[in-house]
Order: C-alpha cells, then structure tokens, then sequence
C-alpha cells in the first residue's frame, strides 16, 4: 500500500502511517518522520532551547513512536497530539535527568525567548490539528502581561519549581509568586469566558 505524502499531512495520512507503523513497516515510520520531524523537533527545541537535546529527545521519541504506535487510538486524539504528547514528555523527562546530572538545563529568560514560544499567527494545520482547548488556551495565554506568560510558561512548560522561575527571571521569589497566580487567575477567568 503506498500513501500520497503531501506537504502538510492530513489527519487520516497521520493515523494510516501509524497503522502501518504498529504493524512494523519501517518505511511508514520513515514517511511519518518526513511529514512530522521539523514540527516535533520545533515542540522539542522549545522546551530544551539547546539543539543537541532537542535532536536527542525527537529521536528518542520517534523510537517511542514506533514501539507504541499500536496504541494509539485515533478516537481519543488527532495523531499529531498524540505524537506532540510524546515528544513533550521525553523532553521534560530529559531536563529532569540533566538537571540531576548536574548540567544547566536553564537559560536566561529575555524578550527574544518569546519568539521561540509559538507565535500568535498559527498556520492553518496547527490550528486545524490543535485542539478546541488548546485553542482556548493560546489565545488567553497570549492576553497576559509578558511577565505573567514568562512566569507561567517556564512553570508549566518548563516544569520548574517557583523558586527556579525566579532564578531564570532574576526576580525575587514573591515576585515569581505572585505572577503565577496572577496569570493563572487572568487565565481562569479567561478560559470561562471563552
């Protein structure tokens, strides 16, 4: 069976090469790493900021990808989620092991870091791909002062404790606190709005 590989995937290609993939045909997962590396690999770099980390994790996942595929199911998430969610807990788990490892897995927080948090103009495969929530998400987490998002990102999407937040910002901690909760009862408010 051959698949026409297009630029941006479809939803149904996706879930046709993981079914391929759970039956281990390598060429399916060779034609899914084709269509989705450069956004996962994106997602990864995002999170570790280092590019040898990134390029690491999006291999490890892709191994992952190919162990699991068999349970994926297309009724619970669109494949790219599934993939995403992967590759977003490899990466958070290889922060973890570096940080116990004794390597900086943190860098300094400036304005120029908010162009590596995906951009406000989304194109139409990330929107169509992304979930009605995650819409909703975005589009509040984009309404909060820059010093909340930053607190708020590094928190959640870094997984970093309040007192590491402060550290990355340079902020006392009560500043960082206060932030957080700020952000997080604007993106309450927001969410039930919406």
């Amino acid at each position: 069976m051959t698949t026409i590989l297009s630029h941006d995937p479809t939803p149904d290609t996706l879930v046709q090469l993981l079914d391929r993939v759970a039956s281990e045909d390598a060429a399916a997962l060779r034609a899914l790493y084709d269509l989705t590396s450069s956004k996962l690999f994106g997602l990864a770099l995002r999170i570790l900021v280092k590019r040898e980390w990134a390029e690491e994790v999006l291999q490890d996942a892709f191994v992952n990808i190919w162990r699991y595929a068999g349970d994926y199911k297309a009724g619970l998430s669109a494949p790219m989620t599934w993939m995403a969610a992967i590759v977003r807990n490899r990466a958070l788990d290889y922060l973890r092991r570096q940080k116990a490892n004794g390597a900086s897995a943190e860098t300094e927080w400036s304005d120029a870091l908010d162009d590596t948090l995906p951009a406000n103009e989304a194109d139409p495969s990330d929107q169509m791909l992304m979930s009605q929530e995650a819409r909703q998400l975005a589009i509040c987490m984009d309404r909060l002062e820059a010093n909340q998002r930053q607190a708020v990102a590094l928190a959640y999407l870094r997984d970093q404790s309040h007192s590491e937040v402060a550290d990355v910002l340079k902020v006392p901690l009560g500043t960082v606190k206060s932030w957080i909760r700020r952000g997080l009862e604007k993106l309450k408010t927001c969410l039930g709005g919406l």
